[in-house]
This record gives structure tokens, sequence and C-alpha cells, in this order.
């Protein structure tokens, strides 16, 4: 069976852990009757404070957020978002249970009870950035493939998949599908969350833990809890898992290479063709640079003037790694066509191509994603151009 309980004795607290899926009814029946059986000191939950909010207050995002995303060029960490809560979504609906009625059933309990609720999971935003930056180049690329598939074609949830969904836990199954070919996501989307929840959960200052965590998380959990770590170490532990590691993907280098490779071809150019004909090079460069960022645009039905924005960015924004043409063509979008409130009302029911390019906050990421692509493949053309002429 999916729903599991399980309890262990870790430093002389008395941990029961609860393994749930998110869309299941009788795992909210089970997260009741346990909470209220063992009267614990503390409830903890698999959530965090982000997602918390989200659950009590029914609002998944909202302008401020939105803008926040455009400012850190985060759009394509908040489309994987996007994409695996409407899957969840999805499902819940064909259950007809809402993804995380377990969690907001026991802090109902908890609250009713008068017993503390502690949020243990980690910021996903923070794990989503990790996730990002200790993948490789090609696991990037995969992961990207998986965002466009994702959005371009809609799946049908047939009785099948619905079975097979019930005796397991739904984000888990779909994590370990992508980590097939991203094995980065389920290391840190799995494996260092288990850890994470362990050692908030050793933290807690309580002698009896009720955990609801999702059952995909529940092997991993016990087998951290079961090491004995000490409430330092997992202090400790804690803070390494909340930090965000430099990218180590070879693009990184690229991207500061790039200017010096331009400037030496350009310097080239003038000593050995004189200025007119270095005038000639930076007018290809921005020509081609600023088309393919311009055609992304196009391509993510961005407004007019977002696609004017990108031609014009793009040829200098390429030039300078800290800066991307998608962060100027999406704030240009964002202007042109402001979100309306249906469209953040409407961001968990995206369901098929035309939602994601209809929807104005998904366009808004769609454009930054495509226009920093046109960017850099205008970028590999023009370099290699450029220097054939000399």
């Amino acid at each position: 069976m999916l729903n599991k309980v399980e309890k262990i004795i870790v430093d002389g607290k008395e941990i029961i852990l609860i393994g749930t899926a998110h869309v299941s009814k009788e795992s909210i029946e089970l997260v009741r009757e346990t909470i209220e059986k063992e009267n614990p000191d503390i409830v903890a939950v698999e959530l965090d404070e982000q997602r918390y909010y989200a659950l009590i207050n029914k609002k998944r995002w909202d302008e401020t957020e939105i803008h926040e995303v455009i400012r850190s060029d985060r759009s394509h960490l908040f489309l994987i978002q996007l994409l695996l809560t409407n899957f969840q979504q999805r499902i819940g609906d064909k259950f007809g249970v809402a993804p995380g009625s377990e969690m907001i059933e026991a802090i109902k309990i908890a609250e009713e009870n008068g017993i503390d609720v502690a949020l243990v999971d980690r910021d996903v935003r923070v794990t989503l950035k990790r996730a990002f930056n200790l993948m490789s180049f090609s696991e990037k690329f995969k992961l990207f493939y998986f965002i466009l598939e994702g959005i371009l074609e809609r799946e049908e949830i047939d009785e099948e998949i619905l079975e097979k969904l019930k005796d397991r836990d739904v984000m888990t199954e779909m994590i370990k599908e992508l980590s097939r070919n991203v094995p980065s996501i389920k290391r840190v989307l799995v494996d260092e969350r288990d850890r994470y929840i362990a050692d908030k959960i050793i933290t807690l200052n309580a002698e009896k833990i009720v955990a609801v965590i999702g059952a995909g998380h529940l092997d991993g959990v016990k087998k951290f809890l079961g090491s004995k770590i000490s409430k330092s170490d997992g202090e400790n532990e804690i803070k390494n898992l909340e930090e965000i590691p430099k990218s180590r993907s070879v693009m990184k280098c690229v991207a500061y290479l790039i200017p010096i490779i331009f400037f030496m071809i350009i310097a080239y150019g003038f000593y050995s063709r004189g200025f007119e004909f270095t005038l000639e090079m930076l007018f290809k460069w921005f020509v081609i640079n600023g088309t393919f960022s311009a055609l992304g645009v196009m391509i993510a039905t961005g407004h007019p003037f977002s696609v004017m924005t990108a031609f014009l960015v793009a040829p200098i924004t390429s030039l300078n790694p800290t800066i991307a043409a998608g962060w100027f063509a999406g704030i240009v979008e964002g202007i042109v066509r402001k979100p309306r409130v249906r469209d953040f009302e409407n961001l968990l029911k995206l369901n098929s191509f035309r939602d994601y390019f209809g929807n104005r906050v998904t366009r808004i990421l769609l454009v930054m994603v495509f226009a920093n692509i046109g960017s850099s493949i205008g970028t590999f053309i023009a370099l290699p151009y450029l220097a054939s002429l000399i």
C-alpha cells in the first residue's frame, strides 16, 4: 500500500512518519486518524513557507513574484515548477482531491488540538536553483526538451495511468521518470530533500513528532533518521543544503570567452582590413545575433515591441555574461501585455500548447527563454562567420 506509517526512536524522540500520496482521499483520513491517536507535541509537514501560504491562501503566484522571476531571470525554473504543479493538479482533478489536501488536513487537525506545526521542507526555489546549477550542459538541454515537450504535448491521463498512481506518489514517479535522462534532478529533488527533511525533524524541540511526508520520501527520511544524526549535525547539514552552488556548466565559461573572442576578431579585422571592413563585421554581428533572438520571441508569440527589443539588445547582451536579451524582451512583453488577474488565476489550468502561449504570464516566461536561446544560436553562428571573413 502507498499510505504507510513508520515509527522510529531517534535521540530520545519518538517520530511517527506518515507516507502519503498528495492526491489521495485515503491519505487525508490516515493523517487525521494518526494525529488524533498519537497526540504529538509537534506535527511536521512536508511544506516550505511558500507552498504553505499558497495552500492556506488558495493562491499560488502573484504579480510581485512574477516580476521577481523576470528580474532574476528564473523563467526556466518557474516553467519547470508550473509543469510539475499542473501535472499534479490534473491528477488531483481525476481523483477529486486537491494536491496537498493531506497537508492541509494535518495543519487543520494540529490547530484544532493546540499542537504546534513545523514546516520541514526546503524552499522550492532553493531546490530548483540547486538542481539547475548542478546540471551539466547536456542535462540542461534534455531538461529544456522536457519543458518544451510538456508545453507542446498534452498527454491524456488514461485509466491505466490512474490505476498505477493509486499506489504511488505522483510527484516522485514523475521525477523518477525525468531523472532517467537528468540524474541531477533526482539527486536534488528527492535524495537531498530526504536528508533535509530528516535534519529538520531531528532539530525540532519535541519528544513526540508526527511527520506527514510524501510516500516517495518515506524510505529515504527513515534511512537518514536511522543513521542517528545529532541535532548539531542536522543544523550544519541544513545550512549546507540551503546553499546555492555555482553553476558547473561549461557554457558559463564559454559565456565569458565570447566577448574576448569577439573583440579579438574585430581588432584583427580592423588591423588587417581597415575601418570600413570593421563596420561591416559589426553590422553583420548585429543583424545575425539580433535576428535569431527576435525569431525566438516570434516563436513564443511575443508582441512586436518585444521582438524589436530582442533584436536591438541581443547583440549587446551576448557580449556581457551577466545580462541576457530575455530580461529586456520579457520586461517589454510584461509592459505592453500586462498580465490580468485571470492569467494568474489560470496558472493551475495550463493543459495544452494554447494555454501556455495564451496565458500572458507564461508567455512572458516563454519570451524570455526563447529570446535567450535565439541569441545563443545567433552568437554561435555569427562568431565563426565573422572569423571566416578575415
